[in-house]
C-alpha cells in the first residue's frame, strides 16, 4: 500500500480515478486459471487501452467457482501483471466473514491498492441497517487497506443512500460500486461524495454521471475492454473529453459506440453472460477460454450470431 489507513480517503480521492474494469478470468482447456493468458490480457487492457484499474475476481471473474487459494493467487497475478502501470481492487466478497477477512489481509499483504466487499446475502431483507453497519465496521477495523462497498440486487436487498452515507464515515471506506437505480446513486452522490467515490457499473450512464454528477471514477464492468481496441479507444476518448469539459465532443464520440453496444448486448443470452463475454474477447484477440460450472457455454449457433454482429458493428474498423 502506498498510503496509511488515516490517508486512505485522501489517496483514493486523487488516484482512484478514470476507467476501471472488472476482469474476466481466463481458464484453459482443463478449466485451470490461465496465468499467462491473464497476464497478456492485463498488459493489453492497461497498456493498449489505458485502463486505470482492475477489479479482480468479482462476479465477472467467477469468484464463486474458485477456491480461496485460487482467489488469493489471482490477487498475486494481478499485482504482478499490473506492475505499477495500473491499480488493483480485489474482490473479497464471501458469505463467510472469516473468508472475507482472510482474503482482505492477503490483498493487503500482496500489494493490492484496494479491496471491494459486496453486501452479503441475508436471510432477512428489512431493518438490516445495523447488521450491515456492524459487518462493514468489523472489516474496516481488521485491515488498513481502502475498502469499496458494493450494493446490488443479488444480495436480495439494496442498501439505502442513508445507510451508505453512514458507512462512508468509516475511516478506510473510500468508494462504493452502487448497482442501483439512478435516483438512488444520485442521492448518495449528493450525500457522500465529499468522503467517497460513488460509482455504478453502467457504461451507458457513465458520461451523464461525469457531466451531471461530477463523477471521476468508473467502477466498473467489462465494457472498457469489450468495446475498445488498441486502435479504437472511444470509451477512453469520450471520458477524457468529458473530463476536459468538452461535453459535445464527448457525446458525439459516445453516440458513435451505439452499434457496438447493440451488437454486444443484443447477442448475449441472458443466462450466459460470462461465456458470451469470453467469446467476444476471443473475437477481439484477447484470451477468453471456458467457464466453470454451473455456468453454461455458448452453442455453435449462439457463437455464429455473435460473430456476425461483431463483424458488422464497426469496432476497430
Amino acid at each position: 500500500m502506498q498510503y496509511t489507513r488515516d490517508r486512505a480517503k485522501e489517496h483514493a480521492r486523487t488516484t482512484m480515478t478514470g476507467i476501471w474494469a472488472a476482469a474476466l478470468m481466463p481458464f484453459d482447456d482443463q478449466l485451470r486459471i490461465d496465468e499467462d493468458g491473464f497476464a497478456e490480457n492485463v498488459r493489453h487492457w492497461t497498456e493498449d487501452l489505458g485502463i486505470r484499474g482492475l477489479f479482480i475476481s468479482g462476479k465477472q471473474g467467477e469468484f464463486f467457482s474458485m477456491t480461496v487459494d485460487e482467489r488469493k493467487r489471482t490477487f498475486e497475478l494481478a499485482v504482478e501483471a499490473c506492475g505499477g502501470d495500473a491499480q488493483t481492487i480485489m474482490s473479497c466478497s464471501d458469505q463467510n466473514l472469516d473468508v472475507v477477512l482472510d482474503l482482505a489481509r492477503h490483498a493487503e499483504s500482496c500489494g493490492a491498492d484496494y479491496i471491494v466487499v459486496h453486501a452479503p446475502a441475508l436471510h432477512f431483507t428489512k431493518a438490516q441497517d445495523e447488521t450491515l453497519m456492524g459487518y462493514y465496521r468489523t472489516i474496516s477495523e481488521a485491515v488498513d487497506i481502502g475498502i469499496a462497498l458494493w450494493s446490488h440486487p443479488d444480495s436480495g436487498y439494496l442498501m439505502s443512500p442513508q445507510l451508505c452515507n453512514r458507512l462512508a464515515d468509516l475511516e478506510n471506506v473510500v468508494a462504493i460500486k452502487y448497482s442501483v437505480p439512478r435516483e438512488m446513486y444520485a442521492k448518495l452522490s449528493g450525500l457522500a461524495s465529499d468522503r467517497i467515490h460513488v460509482s455504478t457499473a453502467s457504461e451507458t450512464e457513465w458520461l451523464d454521471n461525469i457531466i451531471e454528477l461530477d463523477w471521476k471514477l468508473y467502477l466498473c464492468s467489462s465494457p472498457p475492454f469489450l468495446i475498445q481496441t488498441a486502435a479504437d479507444r472511444r470509451m477512453h476518448d469520450y471520458t477524457e473529453a468529458a473530463f476536459a469539459g468538452r461535453h459535445d465532443d464527448a457525446r458525439a464520440i459516445s453516440v458513435s459506440l451505439d452499434p457496438v453496444r447493440d451488437a454486444l448486448m443484443g447477442t448475449r443470452p441472458a443466462e450466459k453472460p460470462h461465456a458470451h463475454q469470453k467469446y467476444w474477447q476471443e473475437l477481439l484477440g484477447q484470451v477468453g477460454g471456458g467457464v466453470r460450472a454451473p455456468l453454461l457455454e455458448l452453442t455453435d449457433d449462439e457463437k455464429a450470431v455473435t460473430r456476425e454482429a461483431f463483424e458488422a458493428c464497426g469496432l476497430g474498423g
